[in-house]
């Protein structure tokens, strides 16, 4: 694309914003003993490999966990929930079960390559999935990167506003983020092709209630800056709205 369509394929209304780096991300509730007792044999963060050479970074030094997957940027926000034989399961946003853990640390990774469960092993240290900090040049350079992807991957325009308040840049770089991994997963099944197809337009705002909506072509992100990964809708999440709007 040329600089001129790049510049028409976004639009960016921030006001008032003073961008900058910003240290209060609160991610939830705390997290619940029974996370903490029966996960004792795992380290708060670690990076694992699954059976089918899947590698993950998995933290759960913070109020809720998270999971990264080698060569993505999505940050995916687990909801720990108790299973029989004191098993804990991981599910995402989206309903959908992402790990396995037993009592003694023994993890099982369900992905769409290995639906029924591939065991995963600790592999070594990692980093903690600490949010992004941005400045203005870096979030505008962000939107005209992703703006850029999202209409190349449709193979046309597709106008991105960001309308957001100070405090709220690194969460609302992340949704976009998000959103546009959305887009490209969906173009590689016919079906799913047929529905993201509709997009014309993606809004991310931090004005209202969290959450999101997909109408006349818009996709519409309402983010919560304080609850960081947890504020912003996940990958799979808007992939099932494009999918089931009419």
């Amino acid at each position: 694309m040329t600089p001129l369509l790049i510049a028409m394929a976004f639009a960016v209304a921030v006001g008032g914003v003073v961008f900058g780096a910003t240290d209060a991300v609160a991610q939830g509730s705390g997290q619940s003993m029974r996370d903490r007792v029966f996960s004792r044999n795992l380290p708060p963060i670690g990076r694992f490999v699954s059976e089918t050479g899947q590698a993950f970074t998995f933290d759960r030094s913070g109020p809720r966990p998270l999971l990264r997957f080698d060569r993505s940027t999505e940050i995916w926000v687990l909801r720990p929930t108790a299973a029989p034989r004191g098993d804990i399961i991981y599910r995402n946003d989206n309903g959908d079960q992402i790990l396995r853990v037993t009592p003694d640390g023994g993890m099982t990774l369900y992905t769409t390559s290995a639906p029924q469960g591939a065991p995963a092993a600790l592999s070594g240290a990692a980093d903690g999935l600490a949010p992004p900090t941005l400045s203005a040049v870096q979030l505008w350079n962000f939107i005209v990167r992703q703006s850029d992807r999202a209409s190349r991957t449709l193979g046309r325009l597709v106008v991105v506003d960001v309308d957001i308040r100070p405090g709220s840049e690194a969460v609302a770089a992340d949704s976009l983020s998000t959103a546009t991994d959305a887009i490209a997963r969906m173009v590689r099944t016919p079906d799913s092709q047929r529905k993201v197809g509709q997009l014309r337009r993606i809004l991310v705002t931090d004005q209202g209630r969290a959450g999101a909506t997909f109408d006349r072509g818009t996709l519409r992100i309402i983010i919560d800056a304080n609850a960081g990964p947890a504020g912003r809708p996940s990958s799979a999440r808007l992939i099932r709205l494009i999918s089931d709007a009419s």
